[in-house]
């Protein structure tokens, strides 16, 4: 049965129609790189079409939720754009989480569906998950419990493959972001506000169809999924699949491949620096070099400019992508902002009351726009809170100065990022308190120079109760993710608090 090509109202925004029509016009152009492997949009599209055609055959509807587990890899991209063209939410998973974590996520997001890579078979061990359908295995080897990828994809071909109709505000990504509560929250992604990210995208990068771009980042993440994949295939452009951050193969792909436009965590840019890697490389068809997501060093920016890289910095988060970007021309002057709102959002700073402040005024960053999430998942007093008409409150401390750029200052909910994972102190200190001998914990980020930050514990041990550090990061271990684990833990007296018994998180930070 052949596939239905009808472009419905509103399709050109639905994510899952772009590399059918790119296939249409550009069969043999290369849209991605995975490994040893080579794909045309054609093969691409082809893959994507029959495993859209497997879920409609599975009977999966509009709305239902499929996870994936993976590293970066093309079966991550083919669920992705299947589920989008299908009407359906993609979850995907951190592969660093625990069991503990992850089927939590699973449970909350209630998955019909779930892929996940071969290589993580492990995670499933200590998993009370029970899916309604069995898993899909992304690999070359048949596990025993779980049905085989390319089996699948066998399966699917020759159905029909795409919804009659798919409005612009349905969600098609459900991404969780841990909350300063602890508890982690999903933010609904629609259709619409990818299509308006991915717009974004285009203006500030200057993205061409003859460009070959490399996905750094994990595709669990906005920022590998969102901010390099998506961009990438909405243009018609090659992506070359690293499957782990390794920044010598970075710089070996750019210089391969003549890359034109790089992004990846400044983990890695300094990693690059401190490791005497970047001066061993040609570099030279660089022409626009950008970070977000964590601390950056404005000796950073200037190692890269004194090597003629015009390194700069966005600003963003998975309930909005991009929210501001620092153009490569405005790199150094500004050096430390994280540049001007991108073209599709409205960006504010406002007082407590919500009132704008004046320039150079600290004040929390508001954003609205077509860009915004739906809401939080199952969630509607956490989004009534962050979302007031119309204005998404970041949560982050900034300022404005004459000239409209914009410089963070401080996080209000006190999470903290380490090698470009967030980390939140709420979901850490939860854990600790289950301790027996633990009476009282803060947690926070202190500043590391290869990470950015890393976490420190002060803990309050009960009376008579006697620990070493090495006991806490054993307790920690296999209930949260590695990279959690604070990497400092001091027993103290005490915590400072206030009358009403909030801890005071910056006098923490002032023992330092």
């Amino acid at each position: 049965m052949k596939t239905n090509k009808t472009h419905t109202t509103g399709s050109h925004i639905s994510v899952g129609t772009w590399i059918e029509r790119w296939a249409e016009r550009s069969p043999d152009k290369i849209a991605i790189i995975d490994e040893d492997a080579v794909f045309t949009y054609k093969e691409f599209s082809d893959r994507i079409n029959a495993l859209s055609g497997l879920f409609i055959r599975k009977g999966l509807k509009p709305g239902d939720r499929v996870g994936i587990l993976s590293y970066n890899c093309i079966e991550f991209l083919e669920v992705y754009f299947a589920t989008s063209r299908t009407g359906l939410i993609l979850v995907p998973l951190n592969y660093r989480l625990t069991s503990r974590e992850l089927d939590h996520l699973i449970e909350d997001s209630e998955i019909e569906l779930f892929f996940f890579h071969e290589d993580l078979k492990d995670s499933f061990a200590g998993m009370k998950s029970d899916f309604k359908r069995r898993p899909v295995s992304i690999g070359r080897n048949r596990i025993g419990w779980a049905d085989l990828y390319e089996t699948c994809l066998d399966e699917g071909s020759g159905y029909p493959s795409l919804r009659e109709h798919i409005s612009p505000e349905e969600p098609h990504i459900l991404m969780y972001t841990s909350g300063s509560t602890g508890i982690p929250k999903g933010a609904l992604l629609s259709q619409r506000k990818t299509f308006f990210n991915t717009l974004n995208a285009d203006i500030y990068y200057g993205l061409k169809s003859s460009d070959t771009m490399i996905i750094t980042r994990p595709m669990f993440h906005s920022g590998g999924l969102l901010v390099q994949a998506t961009p990438i295939f909405y243009k018609g452009a090659t992506a070359i699949i690293h499957r782990k951050v390794r920044p010598r193969r970075i710089l070996d792909t750019t210089q391969k491949y003549r890359v034109r436009i790089l992004e990846t965590s400044s983990t890695v840019y300094n990693m690059m620096i401190n490791e005497e890697l970047i001066d061993g490389f040609d570099l030279s068809s660089l022409e626009v070099l950008f970070t977000g997501g964590e601390r950056v060093q404005i000796k950073l920016l200037k190692e890269f400019h004194r090597r003629g890289l015009p390194l700069s910095q966005i600003f963003g988060q998975t309930e909005t992508s991009t929210i501001t970007y620092l153009s490569t021309h405005e790199a150094m002057r500004k050096a430390g902002s994280v540049g001007k709102p991108v073209f599709f959002s409205n960006v504010k700073i406002v007082n407590g009351e919500g009132t704008d402040v004046e320039v150079n005024e600290p004040g929390e960053i508001i954003v609205s726009g077509p860009i915004l999430m739906n809401g939080y998942w199952r969630m509607p007093e956490e989004t009534s809170k962050t979302i007031r008409d119309g204005w998404l409150y970041t949560g982050d401390i900034g300022y404005m100065d004459d000239e409209g750029f914009i410089y963070i200052v401080d996080r209000v909910k006190n999470m903290f990022i380490s090698g470009g994972e967030n980390v939140y102190p709420a979901e850490i200190e939860k854990v600790l308190l289950e301790n027996p001998k633990v009476q009282d914990v803060a947690v926070y980020g202190v500043p590391d120079d290869r990470w950015g930050e890393v976490g420190k514990a002060d803990i309050v041990l009960k009376k008579g109760a006697k620990m070493e550090e090495n006991e806490i990061k054993e307790f920690l271990d296999g209930r949260i993710a590695r990279y959690k684990i604070p990497k400092y833990v001091e027993f103290v007296p005490g915590l400072p608090k206030t009358a009403a018994g909030k801890i005071m998180r910056h006098k923490l930070k002032g023992r330092d």
